[in-house]
């Protein structure tokens, strides 16, 4: 048995009528399965490659190009929250935001707590411009996450 669901290579198949070639699906399996994993494990490369009929290396190529994807030493949290450092955000305080939440967790950006609730990670712009200092809470934008809201926000998040 793999560490792909049947339900994760059931939507990777239905991709592959969507895309010019079996390639182009690597990424959007690779978010689907962290989606559900929380990370991208070496068995579940290895069993995107036998769908695409792809080398392994080819998708393992992909997953680390982009510094989004996770491996086993490294799972997301159940929520990822991601801050912004984009110019709008870095003036109205956003470096300040993200210090306050990774002193708040005990974490440095791009850990997760021990509980495994919450990793703090940073993005360079999360497009939530007008709302600086802005988060994004998985895939969903918050404007106006200044330091002093921090702990209302993690409040909410461990609910």
């Amino acid at each position: 048995m793999g560490v792909l669901s049947e339900k994760i290579v059931a939507d990777i198949k239905a991709l592959l009528s969507r895309y010019p070639s079996k390639q182009a699906v690597t990424l959007p399996a690779l978010h689907m399965v962290q989606d559900e994993l929380r990370c991208v494990p070496l068995e579940a490369i290895r069993e995107i490659a036998d769908l695409l009929d792809l080398a392994p290396s080819e998708v393992h190529d992909t997953m680390s190009f982009y510094g989004i994807f996770r491996d086993e030493q490294h799972k997301l949290g159940k929520t990822r929250l991601w801050v912004c450092r984009g110019l709008a955000c870095a003036i109205r305080g956003g470096e300040d935001t993200l210090a306050t939440l990774c002193d708040k967790l005990h974490v440095k950006p791009g850990g997760t707590t021990p509980d495994g609730q919450i990793t703090v990670e940073f993005a360079e712009c999360i497009g939530v411009c007008e709302g600086a200092p802005a988060v994004l809470i998985d895939d969903r934008g918050r404007p106006d996450v200044t330091p002093d809201k921090v702990d209302g926000l993690l409040a909410e998040l461990r609910r």
